[in-house]
C-alpha cells in the first residue's frame, strides 16, 4: 500500500518519528540510536544544548546535517517572552526556521501553559516561523492553535518522561477528527505498543525521547519504535475491523 509523505508546512519526510536528543550517555550512543530509529527530524532544546561550545562539545557537532532536519525546540521555557527569544536565537544561528514550541506551565507537572502557548504561537507565525506546538491533549485548545497559525499540533499522549502512553485516547480521536493541520503526538511514549497505538488512531507522526534515551538498549529500542510507527501507519491505511460485543466465526458456517 502506498503513502503519502509527511507534509508540514514546506517540508516534506517520508519518516514520521521525530526523535529527541537529549538524556543520552553519550554523543556515539545517540548517533546510533538516531540511525536505528530512521528518524528524519530530530529536535534540539536550544536552552540546553552547548550549541555555541567548542568544535567537538557542541550537540550539533554529532548530527549530520545532510542526513537530518534539525527541529529546534524551546524547552525550559516557562513564558511566550522566554520562547519567542529562544526561537529567534536559533533562527539566527541558521539552524531551522521551523520550531516545536514548547510553554510550561509548572516545573512539576512540565504540563503546556495553554495561554502563553497561544500568545506565542501568533507571534512565531507573524515571524514567519512553521510553528510545531506541544499542548496538552484538550481539543478546544486544539482548535485555537491551528487557528492561531499552527502548522502541526502535538498533543501530549501524557506527561514529558512519564512512559504512560496516551492516556486518552478519546480526546487524541476528536483532535484528529477537528483538526486539518498534521496532528503529531508528543510526549509520555515508553515503548513501541505506544506508538503504534497513536499511529492507529490517525495521527501523522509521534515525537519522542525518553523512550529511547533512557531505554536499558536505545539502539534496539529506536528500531522497535521505527518498526512500531510503520506498523501503526499500515494499520491505520489498511483499516481495523469493527469492535463486537459477541464472537463472529472466523469460517462461514454454511459453506460446510
Amino acid at each position: 500500500m502506498e503513502d503519502t509523505r509527511l507534509k508540514i508546512g514546506k517540508y516534506r519526510f517520508d519518516s514520521r518519528l521525530f526523535v529527541g536528543t537529549g538524556k543520552y550517555e553519550t554523543f556515539p550512543l545517540m548517533k546510533k540510536a538516531l540511525e536505528a530509529s530512521g528518524t528524519q527530524v530530530v529536535t534540539v532544546a536550544v536552552r540546553r544544548a552547548n550549541i555555541g561550545g567548542k568544535p567537538g562539545e557542541s550537540l550539533l557537532d554529532h548530527i549530520d546535517r545532510d542526513k537530518y532536519t534539525i527541529l529546534p525546540n524551546t524547552a525550559g521555557c516557562y513564558s511566550s517572552d522566554e520562547a519567542v527569544r529562544t526561537a529567534l536565537l536559533a533562527r539566527e544561528m541558521g539552524i531551522s526556521d521551523m520550531v516545536k514550541l514548547e510553554v510550561l506551565g509548572d516545573e512539576n507537572t512540565l504540563l503546556p501553559d495553554p495561554i502563553e502557548t497561544l500568545k506565542a504561537t501568533e507571534i512565531l507565525v507573524k515571524e514567519g516561523f512553521t510553528v510545531l506546538v506541544y499542548t496538552s491533549d484538550d481539543p478546544i485548545t486544539a482548535r485555537r492553535l491551528q487557528d492561531a497559525g499552527a502548522t502541526s499540533v502535538m498533543p501530549a499522549g501524557s506527561p514529558i518522561g512519564s512512559g504512560q502512553g496516551v492516556l486518552n485516547q478519546n480526546n487524541i480521536r476528536i483532535i484528529l477528527e477537528t483538526l486539518s493541520v498534521p496532528v503529531i503526538v508528543d510526549a509520555g511514549v515508553g515503548t513501541a505498543s505506544d506508538v503504534s497505538i497513536a499511529m492507529e488512531l490517525g495521527c501523522e507522526g509521534v515525537l519522542l525521547n525518553t523512550g529511547i534515551a533512557k531505554a536499558r538498549d536505545p539502539v534496539s529500542m529506536a528500531k522497535a519504535m521505527k518498526l512500531a510507527c510503520e506498523s501503526g501507519r499500515l494499520a491505520y491505511l489498511s483499516g481495523r475491523i469493527p469492535k463486537r460485543l459477541y464472537a463472529n466465526a472466523s469460517s462461514p458456517l454454511k459453506d460446510f
